[in-house]
């Protein structure tokens, strides 16, 4: 049979005390209780460690005096671990480990842990790019402390904020004859060569936002980044259809690249934030916020094409 904490430290004070009936009135418990505590540490220890009388209370032997220092000791660590946990909690520092799959996530996370995060801290970030399959089973098995992923795809178990929808739009080379338009169609998209993020998720929605327009897509290249879709289109081997774009309009290979809005009403897909929120700690309700208030004060501007 387990001792428990409490037992321990019933044990511990009626030691110290020298009296069950002192001990009981120092817990705010019953004697019999402080008298079942001594008890069960005795029986499950097969020892005796104390020596009752009626008119002088309670004694300790050495074996007695012995086991009290090692509760004391594994009293104070517990008290020390709950203590460090506490601090933990509420600390702005230690570990944040942030799973995304949101391809221009580099265009909006640097700012946002600036907006929280002091100049001096203590706070290590770990950010990892995945899938969106891959982003929610870590979140469930707490290899990330939040993630940032498409809820079109979200698992049953996911509780999950709406961060922005993002609507489609056609990225072009800004030499391209349809760049000088104000906005296109899915009707102008499908006459041109297409370069697909290949991505979970992002390949089969784009391939839903052409039925009804075209049966067959002319695929020039697919891409697994969103910067590698946006040099091929800079340089030329087709047009992209995307949903959130960076801050630049020039593609890593020093081109520049046009953004204009799709006519036809097409669905969105919902960039959404998830974490445990049965405990977060403070690091990550205070990244989970900025968030919500970078997207809610900036997201329309910065991010997405209306």
């Amino acid at each position: 049979m387990a001792i428990s904490l409490k037992s321990m430290r019933y044990f511990c004070t009626a030691v110290n005390r020298g009296s069950i009936s002192q001990a009981a009135e120092e817990l705010n418990i019953a004697a019999s209780a402080v008298s079942a505590a001594i008890d069960q540490v005795e029986q499950t220890l097969d020892l005796t460690l104390v020596t009752r009388q009626r008119s002088r209370g309670i004694e300790a032997n050495a074996s007695g005096r012995q086991i009290t220092r090692k509760f004391e000791r594994l009293l104070e660590d517990y008290q020390s671990i709950l203590s460090e946990g506490a601090d933990l909690k509420q600390a702005l520092g230690g570990e944040l480990r942030v799973g995304y799959y949101a391809p221009v996530a580099p265009a909006f996370l640097p700012e946002i842990f600036s907006s929280f995060l002091p100049p001096e801290n203590d706070a290590l970030l770990h950010l990892e790019e995945c899938d969106n399959d891959a982003a929610q089973d870590g979140l469930l098995k707490g290899a990330y402390d939040v993630i940032l992923f498409a809820s079109e795809g979200a698992q049953a178990a996911i509780e999950f904020d709406v961060l922005i929808k993002a609507p489609a739009y056609c990225l072009l080379p800004a030499s391209h004859p349809l760049a000088r338009r104000a906005s296109v169609s899915m009707a102008e998209i499908a006459k041109e060569p297409l370069v697909v993020l290949d991505r979970p998720v992002v390949s089969s929605y784009y391939h839903r936002l052409f039925e009804g327009v075209t049966n067959e897509i002319r695929v020039a290249a697919y891409a697994n980044s969103t910067e590698m879709v946006r040099s091929l289109v800079s340089a030329g081997h087709g047009c992209a259809v995307l949903n959130m774009r960076p801050l630049t309009a020039t593609s890593y290979s020093g081109k520049a690249l046009v953004s204009l809005p799709i006519r036809d009403p097409l669905p969105p897909l919902t960039l959404a934030i998830a974490y445990d929120r049965s405990r977060p700690r403070r690091i990550v309700r205070h990244f989970v916020d900025a968030c919500l208030g970078y997207f809610a004060a900036k997201g329309k501007d910065r991010c997405i094409v209306e």
